[in-house]
């Protein structure tokens, strides 16, 4: 096989990894801007329309207007029949149509004095699942504020004693640095679930059982290892002679730090920042086990998912929870590049 059909295959072969994580991705967003009365749509359309194909019918026999939507066969579908009142709930709840009963009113009065069918194209609130979501599921305004809180502290802990060790294994001349760096790395072989159980017997004599901070030390307790291994080599990398010069021209070793030593080794801690802070927004099993009322968003979307009817709010929280770990990672994107290469 030739060198342009290798060439071929390989990124026919890249094509179709990126399908497999874009179509979900894809799905989840789609869903995220889906109306109730749409989940139920067969087949469902792969990109929501952001406006609704409806008409309103006065019925004088009975005193009320008939609201229909135009359906996926062509055919207008009787959904609901009411006053505008009823009718303006039943498009906010169903089609994320946000029209007050007035408005509506204005629009559909003329069937009442005429008889005749009002067609509508009533256009969709964009972004009123992502608003929903805090009112449909209780806590969750809370829950992501404990997720970026308890983030912040996972990454401040990991990078400060990470940090701080792979500096003294790359410096120091102690005996036995070399069992100790294994030790930091044996700690993160073990899945942190596996130590939650006895970590939270310590939280609570501590009383930080519940609490983000201790939250914190437990996502931390893996990630240290990781920390110290990624920055120990990147100080290793670092010239000495630089370091000395600065303190020759008479900079203290803290200005040296800041100056020489921290510029030089911001990669290592890009990358080991963001592994920290992957670790605690995307984890649901700790938080399980070491909080009650303080639930993380991750946490509170994985015990809220379940039943049609809020599917679409479940999707757009969880669009909430992607958004941050891509925004970050991409902020951080030149920091991991000049460390990989």
């Amino acid at each position: 096989m030739n060198k342009g059909a290798n060439k071929a295959l390989f990124y026919m072969f890249i094509t179709f990894l990126g399908f497999v994580f874009l179509i979900p991705l894809i799905y989840l967003t789609t869903t995220s801007f889906t109306s109730r009365i749409e989940l139920t749509d067969f087949p469902k359309p792969i990109i929501p329309k952001f406006y609704h194909d409806v008409e309103f019918q006065w019925d004088n026999d009975n005193n009320r207007y008939n609201f229909s939507r135009l359906n996926n066969d062509g055919e207008y579908e009787l959904l609901i029949w009411g006053d505008s009142e009823g009718l303006s709930k039943y498009l906010e709840e169903k089609l994320n149509v946000v029209m007050t009963p007035d408005e509506l009113e204005d629009e559909i009065r003329i069937s009442k004095e005429t008889g005749d069918v009002v067609h509508l194209k009533l256009y969709k609130t964009v972004f009123l699942n992502y608003t929903k979501f805090f009112d449909v599921f209780s806590g969750a305004g809370n829950a992501f504020k404990n997720s970026v809180k308890v983030a912040i502290y996972t990454i401040i802990l990991s990078l400060s004693v990470g940090g701080s060790l792979g500096y003294a294994l790359a410096r120091s001349e102690i005996k036995g640095k070399e069992a100790i760096g294994i030790g930091a790395l044996v700690v993160r072989m073990f899945p942190t679930i596996a130590i939650s159980v006895s970590a939270a017997v310590m939280l609570i004599n501590f009383g930080l059982f519940d609490s983000m901070i201790g939250l914190a030390v437990v996502y931390s307790i893996p990630n240290i290892g990781l920390t110290a291994w990624i920055t120990k080599g990147i100080f290793m990398g670092v010239n000495k002679e630089l370091e000395e010069a600065s303190l020759v021209f008479g900079a203290t070793k803290l200005q040296t730090f800041k100056k020489i030593t921290l510029p030089l080794v911001l990669p290592a801690f890009a990358a080991s920042s963001m592994y920290a802070f992957i670790t605690a927004w995307n984890d649901t099993g700790v938080a399980l086990l070491l909080t009650n009322r303080n639930q993380t968003l991750a946490l509170l979307l994985y015990n809220s998912i379940g039943g049609t009817s809020s599917i679409h709010y479940a999707a757009a929280g969880s669009v909430l929870l992607i958004t941050p770990a891509v925004i970050f990672t991409f902020f951080l994107r030149k920091y991991i590049n000049k460390l990989w290469g």
